[in-house]
């Protein structure tokens, strides 16, 4: 049997996260790296120049020009939080190296904080994710497809389309034949008028070279992805449908 390349790519350890981020001061270090790589700028004036000081263990810094005082959690998600930036840390990294998702209750586990708290800090991270993956648009060579998540629970009837199960749009961007980023976009349906909503929202969806023919989107011109018949074939789907290229 092959061995999959993609569960061999090289990550990072807890042991090296840990060395990273083990402490509060680490913490501090690259949360200040992150916000401000190229040198301090006031979020208010965009000045270069602050006064640093500490104010009940807290780092603070006050421009120099319009004497605005901003921390390092200001205008993020921590910024009314009280857990320690170490908890916030370690968060990110046990969401980000799962690929199953991890439970709130997990977290609650590994954190030693309560069911509430890591409920509450998992969805702050998801929104965060969600917000930073809209601002970029998948590009180039991008493969649609349609999905359909559920179906564990009993009843709605069988097969595609029951009402149990959530529709969605799978898109891929390709670089060289290799999958780079992928989103997923839940949708009423694979009907040309549910669809038109997802093709004039999505700045991806007017880029895109190829897609499977699902139903919804033989008739694009309405959504701007005019695509049209090609010789070209990506191969036949589970369906028999070719790949089209988009114009």
């Amino acid at each position: 049997m092959a061995i999959n390349e993609i569960q061999f790519q090289e990550g990072l350890s807890l042991a090296q996260f840990m060395k990273e981020c083990g402490t509060e001061e680490q913490c501090e270090a690259a949360l200040a790296t992150a916000r401000w790589g190229r040198g301090f700028k006031c979020p208010h004036c965009d000045h270069g120049a602050a006064y640093e000081f500490r104010r009940n263990g807290n780092r603070y810094w006050e421009c120099k020009a319009c004497r605005h005082q901003t921390s390092l959690r200001a205008g993020t998600i921590m910024e009314h939080g009280r857990l320690p930036l170490t908890t916030w840390y370690l968060a990110i990294y046990l969401m980000t190296q799962s690929k199953t998702n991890i439970a709130a209750l997990a977290l609650m586990r590994q954190l030693g904080i309560s069911w509430k708290a890591a409920w509450l800090l998992k969805h702050k991270l998801m929104e965060v994710m969600v917000q930073r993956e809209a601002r970029y648009p998948l590009e180039g060579d991008v493969r649609i497809d349609d999905a359909y998540l559920g179906g564990e629970r009993t009843g709605g009837g069988p097969g595609r389309g029951s009402s149990n199960k959530v529709a969605f749009v799978a898109a891929v961007e390709m670089r060289e034949g290799r999958p780079q980023r992928v989103r997923f976009d839940p949708v009423n349906g694979f009907s040309f008028a549910a669809l038109t909503p997802w093709g004039r929202t999505r700045d991806c969806a007017r880029k895109l070279r190829h897609l499977r023919r699902l139903v919804g989107l033989r008739s694009t011109k309405e959504t701007g992805l005019c695509a049209q018949d090609s010789d070209r074939s990506q191969g036949p789907g589970r369906d028999g449908n070719r790949a089209v290229p988009m114009a």
